[in-house]
């Protein structure tokens, strides 16, 4: 044999060698069949299922609903899960008992979900294994009424609500929350704790790069921004930029780096840029949506979907590179009573709405276009009275 065929003879063999190794690896289904990517809940980056979660913020003792999601989209009951916390209600909240956005966030990367236990003033964190989650870990919230949080890589920042209102910092660790000493800073809020509804701040969230954390202030109409240093703690004190529209609740980043702010009291959604110290720069601002209460936003592939909680509709807007966001629909679909959270699955392909008045949730499939189909109602949720389910997540 030539050495050009022995050579190649040693290469089909070591590649079949290797092949064979690879497929031993490969995860087996129920029938010993290989286990597909089109799975029921498909791939979401990871390998495992589909799943969307579901805040029910029980005061006398917060749970948490799983769902299988299906490749359609669809959603099967997987298990309810405590936190070990309670739940809570702001004063004179209409319909949304914690009156923010991001009260319960899912971490991908370290595949880990974190839920704000406003009642107890403490944080839980689950460790997911596809649509299961595994033993709750809570941790001091370190104030007074949890209602939002924010994660950048190992960095997790929850807003407390109550009182002044504050923001607080912990490293994520081996599914573990870790306080991080000296983090705490105080917004100056000068409100009531439980806090008023209006009066509350209503998100926390990090800019693109992870320099700046942003807070929405609602009535004090200012989005207030910490810079946070190599070490993860932020400013002595925020940089505060006046709102372009009255009652900054909710915002998301969008594709570009930049924030996407929803304005209650003017239905529109203003944008704006983050630099390295922490400043916020207006873009511009939207046209009215004219729906009523625009209070939450999610990004779902390259549309931006906001609820309009007093009207029962979404909205969808695009997010140019340049440019402010340009409403595309004002009515891109109607909901059940008081559509709140939203939650997109990692594909964008799929959107999800609570509506907490009807004690629902509502799965929409997004079209390439950013129109929406209503695919359907998973009921058997806690109905808004005094208090209700709030926070959502999906993945």
């Amino acid at each position: 044999m030539s050495r050009l065929h022995a050579l190649v003879r040693r290469r089909t063999v070591l590649a079949a060698v290797g092949a064979a190794a690879a497929l031993a690896l490969v995860p087996l289904g129920a029938s010993g069949a290989l286990a597909s990517d089109g799975a029921d809940g498909g791939p979401d980056g990871h390998g495992a299922p589909g799943a969307v979660f579901v805040q029910l913020n029980g005061t006398t003792g917060n749970t948490v609903a799983v769902y299988t999601r299906h490749v359609d989209g669809t959603l099967t009951a997987a298990g309810r899960y405590a936190t070990g916390g309670l739940g809570g209600t702001q004063v004179g909240a209409p319909l949304d008992a914690l009156a923010s956005q991001g009260s319960l966030v899912l971490d991908e990367r370290d595949d880990v979900l974190l839920a704000v236990n406003a009642g107890s003033d403490s944080l839980t964190a689950f460790t997911v294994h596809g649509a299961a989650l595994g033993t709750p870990r809570t941790a001091p919230s370190g104030g007074h009424f949890p209602t939002s949080i924010a994660v950048h890589g190992d960095l997790v920042y929850v807003l407390d609500a109550g009182g002044d209102g504050a923001v607080s910092g912990f490293r994520l660790m081996h599914g573990a929350l870790v306080p991080i000493p000296g983090s705490t800073r105080s917004l100056g809020l000068g409100g009531s704790n439980p806090p008023v509804f209006i009066a509350s701040p209503g998100q926390i969230g990090f800019a693109a790069d992870g320099h700046a954390l942003v807070v929405t202030t609602k009535n004090h109409n200012e989005l207030l921004s910490f810079p946070i240093d190599d070490a993860g703690l932020p400013a002595a004190t925020p940089v505060a930029t006046p709102s372009a529209g009255p009652v900054p609740f909710s915002f998301v980043v969008d594709r570009h780096g930049r924030l996407q702010v929803t304005e209650a009291g003017t239905g529109r959604t203003s944008t704006y840029t983050a630099a390295r110290d922490g400043s916020l720069h207006l873009v511009g601002s939207s046209a009215s949506d004219g729906g009523a209460a625009l209070c939450w936003n999610v990004l779902a592939g390259r549309t931006l979907l906001g609820a309009n909680a007093g009207s029962a509709t979404l909205s969808a807007w695009a997010a140019p590179w340049f440019g402010p966001a340009v409403l595309t629909a004002p009515v891109a679909a109607s909901t059940n009573a008081g559509p709140i959270d939203l939650a997109a699955s990692h594909d964008g392909r799929f959107v999800y709405a609570q509506e907490s008045v009807a004690g629902t949730v509502g799965a929409y499939a997004v079209s390439p276009g950013g129109s929406l189909t209503r695919i359907q109602t998973v009921s058997g949720l806690p109905a808004f009275t005094t208090t209700g389910m709030e926070g959502i997540a999906a993945r």
